[in-house]
């Protein structure tokens, strides 16, 4: 959800707020109540999880928009405070978006209560199985230095870490093998991760969404509120988790394009394979996107199992082709649902940052021209 639905002054002061908490605790309907949005989300705050509501919209949309209720809206009952926020989301987000999150919940729950999965143990996270002693580290130190002796940064915004244990890799691989096994029996016909990849299956979709949820807050959040705070990183609140499977028989390669995300953190699992490259061109703004490349943006990764790259979302890529063996990648696209609004991209975008170096530079020039002129005047 972009932050566009707030005034320009950052609060939202319409009136459909339904409850308030009252001196004695109860609630009272208010039916011309003012009440507005925060500014900015109160981060101190734990929101509620809104899962088992029958909800119009996103669960995750709930609990991020929970962060900018009034203070004195954060304590009263959750059914109350899921209305408010009901009555705001109404008012800016489409009926077919509606429609959407509550064919994809049918879809969803038609999957998990049909599949059986192979290893449970994987539903729920456990730091020392997943990941590799010295990424727990960094993480638990909790510090730019600590991130950074870990991670190496080959190009800018590009950073690169060892962060998965084989063992766990090989888990992943096992279940998501057993998930296309039970698609395949099943004759079920599954959702692709997005309108690029022809295989592969969103994770989310069959039961790893609470897994992935703490991956995403205690493991890419820390990092992000470092090295990309421009975009959000220390607020991101949401995410699409998926596999992406490259060989032959599957995808080859992946066009160039940006991430529907603020961050995106990508894994490659396994298995034996060579080429699939990833090629990096810069990031960009919406503006900017199709723009050229300048010399120092171009980067080119190699997958290595259990090795992650993080970069914005913004940051242009694709892949090249995987010319044998066959590849699966984990990604996670990681994002704030209620968006930052910027109007100045430049600490990011490389064509922006291009372009206000130049405006400095014919400011800067024109400046030297005219001081000689005058100093030229005074002395004639």
């Amino acid at each position: 959800m972009d932050s566009e639905m707030s005034h320009q002054d950052g609060n939202y002061n319409e009136s459909p707020a339904k409850s308030e908490v009252i001196g004695n605790g109860t609630v009272t309907t208010m039916a011309n109540s003012r009440l507005k949005l925060r500014v900015h989300p109160n981060k101190d705050h734990k929101p509620e999880g809104y899962d088992d509501l029958d909800l119009d919209f996103n669960p995750s949309i709930f609990s991020s928009l929970e962060r900018y209720l009034p203070s004195n809206m954060l304590g009263i009952p959750r059914d109350d405070k899921a209305k408010f926020m009901r009555e705001i989301l109404l008012k800016y987000l489409p009926s077919g978006e509606r429609h959407r999150t509550q064919k994809h919940q049918e879809y969803r729950e038609k999957i998990k209560s049909n599949y059986q999965p192979l290893h449970r143990e994987l539903y729920a996270l456990n730091p020392t199985t997943f990941f590799l002693p010295t990424f727990l580290k960094a993480i638990s130190d909790n510090t730019e230095q600590s991130f950074r002796s870990i991670i190496s940064e080959p190009s800018p915004g590009i950073y690169v870490f060892p962060m998965l244990q084989p063992d766990f890799c090989e888990l992943l691989l096992s279940e998501i093998e057993n998930f296309e096994k039970w698609v395949a029996e099943a004759k079920f016909r599954i959702m692709r991760p997005n309108r690029m990849n022809r295989y592969g299956a969103v994770l989310d979709d069959f039961g790893l969404e609470p897994m992935l949820d703490r991956l995403m807050d205690d493991f890419v959040r820390p990092l992000s509120r470092v090295f990309f705070p421009e975009v959000g990183g220390s607020s991101l609140d949401s995410h699409h988790g998926f596999v992406v499977e490259y060989g032959e028989d599957k995808d080859l390669d992946l066009g160039f394009h940006v991430d529907d995300s603020e961050v995106t953190l990508n894994v490659c699992l396994g298995k034996e394979f060579s080429g699939g490259e990833l090629f990096f061109r810069g990031s960009r703004c919406e503006r900017h996107v199709n723009t050229g490349t300048q010399s120092e943006e171009a980067f080119d990764y190699s997958h290595v199992p259990g090795r992650a790259v993080l970069h914005r979302g913004r940051h242009r890529h694709g892949a090249r082709a995987t010319t044998s063996g066959h590849r699966i990648n984990l990604l996670m696209w990681c994002r704030r649902e209620m968006k930052l609004y910027q109007k100045d991209f430049s600490d990011w975008c490389g064509e922006c940052n291009r372009m206000k170096k130049e405006r400095q530079r014919s400011t800067c020039a024109a400046t030297r021209l005219e001081l000689i002129a005058r100093e030229g005047e005074s002395t004639a």
